[in-house]
């Protein structure tokens, strides 16, 4: 997949096969738009093009809404959009002056003269342009006028998938990551640097990588303790985290942290990702270290049983 960060530098194309959006998490429900994008685009010895935006809409827009948390990273978007199979990624800046584009500019400039687009798909209900101005309807009656192709997956087909950000945002931040994986079609992941922490899981036989905190907005799921999977550079490891704040140590910061199953290696300053598989249970405080590390290695039976299975 090429990306590209400049939209005076897009290629010149054949048959470009076009859809765009945020995209936020690459959920099933953009991968449906995405799947027929690819579809049309073998049709027609064409290419796959995917225009998202970067910063999120809402970053720019509402800069005082501290609440919004992404599914994706710019990078985790690229990632998702790249295994998918995606030819060319244009990733528009967006600021406060791109959001007061219309939508016959966002036309002319960006899909007709900028891609050369032949064909155009898009969500139901998808809206573009300045206060969301643009339309299906708009697109149909002047496609001939732009010279592309237009097409609209229909609303039953997103309504029968029945997921949205927001769905997965809600599941994930209930610590539902089970629930998550569904909607993502893959399990949640948190990539992050390995940090120095106080080492106390090694005193009781459970030692710990910390996480450094991910990007202020990428969303961090419920405190708890989890059933994960670890990426180490190429290799995948069992293991199980803990997000929250170490009642038992009187901890007062939230932290995240994770027990990788038969490892012994240095990694600090390395990054890694998780993939969250299942809660195993709540946070909770214990009566003392001796009665937490009994529960850690009951957890960590069961994170073995449950990712063997």
């Amino acid at each position: 997949m090429e990306v590209i960060r400049d939209i005076s530098q897009f290629p010149n194309l054949s048959y470009p096969v076009v859809t765009s959006g945020t995209f936020d998490g690459v959920h099933v429900g953009h991968q449906k738009i995405l799947k027929r994008v690819l579809e049309r685009a073998r049709q027609s010895n064409g290419q796959s093009v995917v225009i998202t935006f970067w910063p999120h809409p809402r970053l720019v827009l509402f800069p005082e809404d501290n609440n919004l948390k992404l599914l994706s990273t710019i990078e985790e978007r690229i990632e998702q959009l790249r295994k998918f199979g995606v030819d060319y990624l244009l990733i528009i800046p967006f600021t406060k002056e791109f959001s007061r584009m219309t939508s016959r500019s966002f036309v002319t400039d960006v899909l007709v003269r900028a891609i050369n687009t032949k064909v155009l798909i898009i969500g139901y209900d998808h809206r573009f342009g300045k206060n969301r101005e643009g339309s299906f309807e708009h697109l149909k009656l002047r496609s001939q006028q732009y010279g592309f192709e237009v097409e609209e997956i229909p609303r039953q087909d997103i309504d029968d998938i029945g997921v949205s950000s927001t769905k997965i945002r809600k599941a994930l931040e209930s610590g539902k990551v089970r629930t998550a994986s569904k909607y993502l079609g893959r399990h949640y992941t948190i990539t992050s640097t390995v940090v120095e922490g106080n080492k106390l899981g090694r005193t009781i036989g459970f030692p710990t990588a910390n996480l450094a905190h991910p990007e202020a907005h990428k969303l961090v799921p419920a405190n708890g303790v989890y059933a994960v999977w670890v990426q180490v550079e190429s290799e995948r490891f069992q293991g199980m985290m803990n997000i929250g704040t170490r009642p038992t140590v009187s901890g007062k910061q939230v932290t995240l942290e994770v027990n990788i199953l038969n490892f012994n290696r240095d990694i600090y300053g390395q990054t890694i990702t998780i993939e969250f598989v299942q809660r195993l249970r709540e946070e909770q405080k214990f009566d003392g270290l001796d009665a937490l590390k009994a529960q850690l290695a009951l957890d960590k039976d069961e994170t073995s049983r449950l990712l063997k299975g």
